[in-house]
């Protein structure tokens, strides 16, 4: 059933909904749902996330054949989503198979999922990423004027939803890190008679002596602590090294 209610009612409960998702994918899952439910001509929609050196992802889809049309975006580097991440806030294309800004990725892409007409639109993340949703059609010059404009609405709550679930996710991963580092220092001060500085400087050594995250180094600390525990033995291992 067509939800008839103006849009402004329909995206107050869209940005709820995004905005109380319990993690990163279920936000992104929930924004192309919302994306297809909230721009009438769409049949299905991808999100795409791209990092400053352009590599491109899709982090979720309505339907599979999604998944393939915007694969063959990021091999070809050419199609609406290539173009609406990087260079423009709205790319439409009405026909795929005649359209000459892509002239390999929109026959290719109709051939392999059926897809007629797409409608791309940026989004705003973050600074060290860009990213667009892609909204599909099976359907020739599916997407009307005021799909367009309805399209760029939901974008910029998507966008808004997409940049604070990055960031949680983001500060869960770093106070876990300087857990499990101040966990490990805490151990080598404990087994080594370290000083806490000495301890953390330790860390630091082997990781670049090593070519590795400090983190990463820490977790085996960790790990290996917990596994004398465990065992109740206490095998010497590799002393960590001094401070000159």
């Amino acid at each position: 059933m067509t939800d008839t209610r103006p849009l402004d009612e329909r995206m107050a409960e869209a940005a709820r909904e995004l905005h109380d998702q319990a993690d990163v994918q279920l936000t992104y899952d929930s924004a192309v749902q919302l994306a297809v439910a909230n721009v009438t001509g769409a049949d299905a929609a991808g999100l795409t996330i791209a990092s400053r050196g352009r590599k491109a992802e899709t982090l979720a889809v309505t339907a599979g054949w999604v998944t393939t049309a915007d694969r063959l975006q990021y091999t070809l580097d050419e199609g609406p989503c290539v173009d609406a991440t990087w260079e423009h806030h709205l790319v439409h294309s009405p026909e795929l198979t005649t359209d000459a800004r892509w002239p390999t990725w929109g026959p290719r892409v109709f051939a392999e999922t059926g897809a007629r007409s797409v409608l791309s639109l940026q989004l705003f993340t973050h600074r060290d990423s860009l990213g667009a949703i892609n909204l599909y059609s099976r359907t020739a010059d599916a997407f009307d004027a005021r799909d367009r404009t309805d399209g760029l609405t939901v974008a910029a709550h998507i966008a808004i939803a997409v940049a604070a679930a990055q960031s949680i996710a983001q500060l869960e991963t770093a106070v876990a890190s300087r857990t499990v580092i101040g966990n490990a220092v805490g151990m080598l001060m404990e087994r080594f008679a370290f000083s806490e500085q000495r301890a953390f400087a330790a860390l630091s050594r082997i990781a670049s002596e090593r070519g590795r995250k400090v983190r990463d180094v820490a977790q085996e600390v960790v790990s290996d602590h917990r596994a004398r525990q465990e065992t109740g033995s206490a095998p010497p291992g590799p002393t960590p090294p001094g401070d000159g």
